[in-house]
């Protein structure tokens, strides 16, 4: 095994999507399990505080990092189990997440083509519960292998174990900060089951011409569909939504709809019968905010619920801005917006 390289004061900017300068005071990359528990176990490091890094696509840096940042680029992709209705893979932490999907597409497995193009790396997905277009990363999650940051042990979770909610997860509540995901195994489908109601996938299949419905002709539409709607991190800075949409109860509604009768809400599978989701962009929409520049920071001008840098700004004006957003959308709906974007 070759030696751990530890870098300092390593600039951070290439390895967060808002694309913004702050620096970590100790920099490391692990690409396995072994490199992972010689950096855990490194007398200098013991007490530094941690980040786990993966694609950097949903976080909000705002000041230098005064411990060590660990990039889990822990690599693979196979298959450990089959029978006649599934395939079990394995997955790496630090597989890209859209080119894993591409792959299940390629090898005919089902079940994640409605997650094609969400941004970041494998090992963030069961930490989110990833989810688009009427699928949550829940509906596939077999198994998460993970290393414990004091005890440097191998702990496995089931499915049930990460406690998934929406975009939610045991790792970011009771355990937050306790675990390294190194591996994610996921329960894929043979036999693709076709979810195409949610949002605009059914016309965009009609406007794309698509007349034979595959998981690739799914995958092909959300990817034109995100496209279309958010904007590259790599063209201007920012982290995809920035709030998680709301989830209330049916009597909330009806309270909402006195005043604004318009509001647009949404039934999901994975609420409970007394709930709908409204979305959060069209919540921040109202208060005014689309489109809106301060400075060098602001709200996308085609997606109220993306936060951007136009180059130079900071993570404390963003942070300060989304604390704005927050405030102005409960004046205006007494509704509390939840980050999705984790900030540090």
């Amino acid at each position: 095994m070759n030696k751990l390289i530890v870098q300092e004061n390593k600039s951070l900017k290439l390895l967060n999507t808002f694309n913004l300068d702050y620096l970590a005071r100790f920099y490391t990359e692990i690409e396995n399990i072994a490199a992972l528990k010689t950096i855990l176990i490194d007398a200098r490091f013991l007490f530094q505080p941690k980040l786990i890094l993966g694609g950097g696509s949903n976080i909000l840096l705002t000041q230098n990092f005064p411990g060590l940042v660990i990039h889990n680029k822990i690599k693979g992709v196979c298959v450990v189990d089959e029978n006649k209705d599934h395939v079990f893979i394995q997955v790496g932490a630090g597989e890209n997440w859209h080119q894993f999907v591409l792959y299940c597409i390629n090898n005919n497995y089902a079940g994640i083509e409605n997650l094609s193009l969400i941004p970041g790396t494998v090992g963030a997905a069961p930490i989110q519960n990833i989810g688009a277009y009427g699928v949550e990363l829940q509906d596939v999650l077999h198994a998460v292998e993970t290393m414990s940051l004091i005890e440097r042990q191998i702990i496995h979770f089931s499915n049930q174990d990460c406690a998934l909610g929406y975009r939610d997860s045991v790792f970011k509540n009771a355990l937050k900060n306790q675990f390294v995901v190194t591996h994610v195994t996921l329960r894929l489908n043979k036999k693709p089951i076709f979810n195409i109601k949610y949002g605009a996938i059914q016309s965009t299949l009609e406007k794309m011409g698509i007349q034979n419905l595959s998981i690739k002709a799914i995958s092909d539409a959300v990817i034109k569909i995100r496209q279309e709607k958010l904007p590259d991190p790599k063209q201007i800075g920012n982290a995809g939504s920035f709030f998680k949409n709301i989830i209330i109860t049916k009597n909330k509604l009806l309270e909402i709809q006195k005043n604004f009768p318009a509001v647009p809400y949404f039934t999901e599978t994975f609420l409970q019968k007394d709930q709908v989701k409204i979305p959060a962009a069209w919540l921040i929409e109202q208060a005014g905010f689309k489109g809106k520049r301060i400075g060098d920071i602001g709200v996308h001008q085609k997606q109220a619920l993306v936060l951007v840098n136009h180059g130079n700004g900071s993570g404390l004006a963003l942070k300060h801005l989304s604390e704005q957003i927050q405030q102005a959308v409960f004046r205006k709906f007494n509704i509390q917006l939840t980050p999705e974007v984790t900030i540090i």
